[in-house]
C-alpha cells in the first residue's frame, strides 16, 4: 500500500479502535501530533511505534515543533528558543548565530527522532516585517539573506539528526497582519515586490536541497485570486517551474478559516491536489477528515508517493542513547546559555 495524500490527527495519547480503522484507509499517508497526544516520552514512543506498525510503508508522523511559542512537547524535551532570538545574534555575529541555529535544528530533530517522529514542520521562512502576530518571533529576521543563512544552518542540523526540513509558509506570510487560522489574509503587493524579499529564502533553501514546502493560506491578489495553497500559479508556475522545486508540497491545514474560500472540505481537498499539493493536512476536525476520506477519489500519483517516502526519518536512535550522547549534552547547554543571554538582553 502506498502513502495516501491525507495527513490527519488523533484525539488522545493512545490509538482508539476508530483511529486504527481510519489510519488503515488507503487515502491516509500520515499523522500530525499535537500537545494533547503527549503525556511522556515513553508514552509518545509507544504511540508512534504503534502508528508505524499499522502499515507498510510506514505512515509519516509529523509535528509542529519549531521552538518558542510553537513546541508541542514540553516536559521531558529540551526547551527550544524562538528562532528570532538567533536572528538577534545574527546582527552581532552571523557565524555564531548560524552555529546556534545548526545546534537548535539538531537538538530539535534528534529529540524527536529518538521517540520516532519522522519530521517537524520547520523551519519558518517568513520575513519579520513586524506586522504578523501569528508569525512574530517564529521568523528569524527581516533580512531575506539572513533568513536563508540561518535556516540553512538549522536544516543542516536537522539533516545530521536524520530529519528532512519543511519550509513554510510559501511565498511568505510575514507581510499580512490577519491570522489565516481565523481570517482570510490578503497581500496586495505585486509579484515583483514579493520576489526579491519573501521568496528569496525559499529559493535559496531549494538550492540547498530542502525536502518540502508548505504554502500559505494567503491571497496575493495582484498575482492570483486563490490562496497560495490552492493556486496553480504559485505551486506550478512559480514553485515547480521557476524555482524548480522537486520536493513535497504539504497543504496548510484545510480546517483553517482561510481555507474556506475553496468551499466544502472535499472541494478544498480536490482544489489543493489539483493545484499541486502532494499531501493535505486536516487538523482538529475529525468530521472534516472523515468527509474527505469518504468523498475524495483515490489518486494514484507515483511521483507524489516517491516524494513522500523521502520524508521518513533516518538515523534511528533510542532516547536512552541520545541522553548519554556528549553532543546532546553540549547542545542542551548551549541552548540554555542562549535562553539566559536573551533574558538578560530583553530585561525580563
Amino acid at each position: 500500500m502506498s502513502l495516501g495524500p491525507v495527513m490527519l490527527d488523533l484525539e488522545g495519547v493512545a490509538l482508539t479502535a476508530e483511529d486504527r480503522e481510519i489510519l488503515k484507509k488507503p487515502l491516509v499517508g500520515g499523522v500530525i501530533l499535537f500537545s494533547r497526544n503527549y503525556e511522556s516520552p515513553e508514552q509518545l514512543t509507544a504511540l508512534i511505534n504503534e502508528i508505524h506498525q499499522l502499515r507498510q510503508p510506514k505512515l509519516l508522523v509529523a509535528v509542529d515543533h519549531e521552538g518558542g511559542r510553537v513546541q508541542r512537547f514540553r516536559s521531558g524535551f529540551s526547551r527550544l528558543p524562538a528562532v528570532a532570538q538567533m536572528g538577534a545574534h545574527y546582527k552581532k555575529n552571523p557565524r555564531h548565530a548560524q552555529t546556534l541555529a545548526k545546534t537548535a535544528g539538531w537538538l530539535m530533530a534528534a529529540e524527536l527522532r529518538a521517540v520516532g517522529v519522522d519530521f517537524s514542520f520547520a523551519p519558518v521562512l517568513d520575513l519579520d516585517y513586524g506586522k504578523s502576530e501569528v508569525v512574530g518571533d517564529r521568523a528569524w529576521h527581516r533580512n531575506p539573506q539572513a533568513v536563508a543563512d540561518l535556516a540553512h544552518a538549522y536544516m543542516r542540523g536537522m539533516q545530521s539528526a536524520g530529519m528532512a526540513a519543511t519550509g513554510k509558509h510559501f511565498p511568505g506570510h510575514g507581510w499580512v497582519s490577519a491570522d489565516s487560522h481565523t481570517a482570510m489574509p490578503v497581500d496586495e503587493r505585486r509579484y515583483d515586490d514579493i520576489y526579491p524579499d519573501d521568496i528569496l529564502p525559499f529559493e535559496r533553501m531549494i538550492e540547498y536541497g530542502m525536502a518540502a514546502i508548505m504554502p500559505a493560506h494567503v491571497v496575493y491578489r495582484q498575482c492570483d485570486d486563490q490562496p497560495a495553497g490552492f493556486s496553480r500559479f504559485w505551486l506550478q508556475e512559480v514553485l515547480r517551474k521557476r524555482l524548480q522545486f522537486q520536493g513535497v508540497i504539504f497543504s496548510d491545514d484545510l480546517s483553517m478559516a482561510a481555507a474556506g474560500i475553496a468551499g466544502g472540505f472535499v472541494d478544498r481537498a480536490n482544489k489543493a491536489l489539483d493545484a499541486g499539493c502532494d499531501m493535505l493536512l486536516v487538523c482538529n476536525n475529525r468530521p472534516a477528515a472523515l468527509e474527505i476520506l469518504h468523498g475524495l477519489k483515490d489518486r494514484h500519483d507515483a511521483v507524489s508517493h516517491s516524494r513522500l517516502a523521502r520524508m521518513h526519518g533516518r538515523h534511528d536512535i533510542t532516547r536512552s542513547k541520545l541522553l548519554h550522547d556528549p553532543e546532546w549534552k553540549r547542545a542542551v547547554a548551549l541552548m540554555a546559555e542562549l535562553h539566559d543571554d536573551d533574558e538578560l538582553l530583553l530585561d525580563i
